[in-house]
This record gives structure tokens, C-alpha cells and sequence, in this order.
């Protein structure tokens, strides 16, 4: 496995952990949709949450959430809407980014945007 998707994945299962830790339940992860991909869908209550994941080994280039492009977006929210409509979901629903930078002893710093796009 490249050491990069070595690190997206554990940036993934950091941030699910996250999540739960905040009382969200996991619904799906790695949601594809002809070629859009959503990391995370996660559920509190009547608030359905997308989220991206972007891990980076360190912000010495930017910090991953300004990686998020906006044909991510279009696509991000194009999955979104397929998901929604398959679920017949009729309650809240928000879209965050999750930014995982990984420190050097093996830890990680998470900045969680609730709301990054809509």
C-alpha cells in the first residue's frame, strides 16, 4: 500500500473515531456515486452528516482542508444528493470537512469545520 493511502486511511479511521466519540453513529464510509466519493456519512439525532476527510502528513504545504477543490465539492454534493434520495432522508442535513495532520510522535491534530460548504 503507498504510504499515502496508508495515511489517508488511518486519517479516515481517526476522524470516524472522532465522530463517534462526539455521539455520531457511522452510516457509511468511502460512499461512491459514479466518480464522487464521500469519506464519511454519519448520523446524531436528526442531523445527517457528509464529511470529507483530508489527511496530510504535516500543514508544511497548507493544511489539507484547503485540498478540497471545487470539483470535489460538486461531486461531493452530487453524491450526496443520490444518498439522500435513496434514503428518502427529509431531516437536517450539514456538509464538513475533517482536516488530520499527523504529529510526529504519532499523534494527530484534528480540525473539524462544520458547515464548509453547502
Amino acid at each position: 500500500m503507498a504510504e499515502h493511502h496508508k495515511l489517508g486511511t488511518t486519517g479516515e479511521a481517526v476522524a470516524a473515531k472522532y465522530l463517534v466519540n462526539k455521539g455520531f453513529e457511522i452510516l457509511t464510509q468511502n460512499y461512491r456515486y459514479k466518480k464522487a466519493e464521500i469519506d464519511l456519512i454519519v448520523r446524531k439525532d436528526n442531523l445527517l452528516v457528509f464529511a470529507e476527510i483530508k489527511t496530510r502528513s504535516s500543514d508544511k504545504f497548507g493544511f489539507p482542508e484547503e485540498f478540497v477543490s471545487n470539483r470535489k465539492i460538486e461531486l461531493f454534493l452530487m453524491a450526496a444528493d443520490e444518498y439522500i434520495f435513496q434514503q428518502n432522508w427529509l431531516h437536517d442535513i450539514r456538509f464538513d470537512i475533517i482536516s488530520v495532520t499527523a504529529n510526529s510522535n504519532g499523534t494527530f491534530n484534528i480540525h473539524h469545520i462544520e458547515d464548509a460548504f453547502h
